[in-house]
Order: C-alpha cells, then sequence, then structure tokens
C-alpha cells in the first residue's frame, strides 16, 4: 500500500475516533506517518494534561488506526500545544 493510501485510511480512522474525544472537550489531529509506518498525532483541549491519555491514545486511536492500516507499527504523540 503506498503511503498516501495509508495517510487516508489513517484520516478516516481518526475521524471514527474525535467525536467520542470532542464530546469530553478533547481533540485529536493527524500530524506525520513516517517512512517506519509510525503515526504521529496531536491532542488538543481536555486531552491535554489528562491522565487518562495514554490509555486514550493505546485503547482508543491506536487500536481503530492499527485495525484500519495493519502496516502501522506504531501511534505516538507529536508536541502537545495548545489550540
Amino acid at each position: 500500500m503506498e503511503k498516501q493510501e495509508k495517510i487516508n485510511l489513517i484520516l478516516k480512522s481518526i475521524e471514527k475516533v474525535r467525536p467520542y474525544l470532542q464530546r469530553d472537550g478533547g481533540d485529536v489531529e493527524f500530524v506525520e506517518l513516517t517512512d517506519d509506518n509510525i503515526v504521529y498525532v496531536k491532542v488538543y483541549g481536555a486531552c491535554v494534561g489528562c491522565l487518562m491519555l495514554d490509555q486514550t491514545l493505546k485503547d482508543g486511536v491506536m487500536s481503530i488506526i492499527m485495525d484500519e492500516v495493519p502496516e502501522i507499527a506504531d501511534v505516538r504523540l507529536a508536541e502537545i500545544e495548545p489550540k
């Protein structure tokens, strides 16, 4: 699968989880897909500093992305900035 195809699937995957985060005052945004299949995302709002962020990232964002795009090796946080 080409890189742009992977990015398109990642974006669609993130759109599946965003409403849940937004409902709680947070948000997530795709930043980058590296050549070694690592996805970087940024979080905003209530997600910044949330004690459940690691769990949300792993059990929510990462889980959905890796189900949709099995080639992805990991999902990591990019630098957090206020939005």
